[in-house]
């Protein structure tokens, strides 16, 4: 279980309460003494516009076969949640290097921490 990795989790709705079980990225290992993981969303339902903060992965690209996805997938890595390590299910894969390069510049400008302006 590392960063990287694809797994089936159960995910909080973000406008109700409850969970559904749907793929996500663990964008960390387990933290803490609770085994809580930071993890991304990954949906099958592509939006006509992509935002920047989505990565398409594709099973048909060779290169991300690797994820374990049935279908082109889109991990929105606006949509984050913390959980505990014992909602995932079941280890699907693991997205490519191509990909984990551009999951960390994205999460680096959408949190703004490669930035030396000291706006909050």
């Amino acid at each position: 279980m590392q960063r990287g990795d694809t797994y089936l989790a159960s995910f909080p709705f973000g406008d109700a309460p409850g969970m559904k079980l749907r793929p996500v990225l663990l964008l960390t290992g387990p933290i803490g003494t609770g085994k809580e993981v930071i993890v991304a969303y990954i949906s099958s339902v592509t939006p006509e516009s992509l935002l920047s903060t989505d990565v398409t992965l594709d099973p048909a690209e060779p290169d991300h076969a690797s994820a374990g996805l049935k279908m082109r997938s889109v991990l929105r890595l606006h949509k984050i949640a913390t959980i505990h390590v014992s909602v995932l299910q079941r280890r699907l894969g693991e997205i490519p290097p191509s990909a984990k390069d551009q999951v960390r510049s994205i999460l680096l400008d959408m949190l703004s921490l490669g930035s030396t302006d000291k706006q909050a």
